[in-house]
């Protein structure tokens, strides 16, 4: 699956379009993670437990995304946009949500 975030595939024709697909994944933090991340926080430096669980959120929606293109007959996904955001209380869980167009390249 070749996968964009441009409209248009440099060197390919798009043959078909399939229509707009999505994923999305909502992960959870938990009060260990969100404890050590506030403290990081203040003291500075990266946040490692949120950086695992934003990847693991974006790979979920990717797949999902992926396998919605395929069920469609499409070999690719143009224009995708990725959005992050925090839900939940205090902003405790992290959401991940991709959207593009499944479209068949030759």
């Amino acid at each position: 699956m070749i996968l964009s975030t441009t409209p248009e595939l440099q060197g390919r024709n798009i043959t078909a379009y399939h229509g707009v697909v999505t994923g999305e994944a909502i992960m959870g933090a938990n009060v260990f993670k969100d404890f050590f991340a506030s403290i990081r926080d203040i003291v500075g430096g990266r946040s490692g437990a949120y950086e695992a669980e934003l990847e693991k959120a974006r790979t979920i929606a990717f797949e999902e995304m992926q396998e919605q293109a395929r069920r469609l007959g499409a070999n690719a996904i143009v224009g995708i946009d990725i959005d992050y955001e925090t839900i939940g209380n205090q902003g405790s869980m992290l959401m991940v949500s991709v959207t593009g167009t499944a479209v068949t390249v030759g």
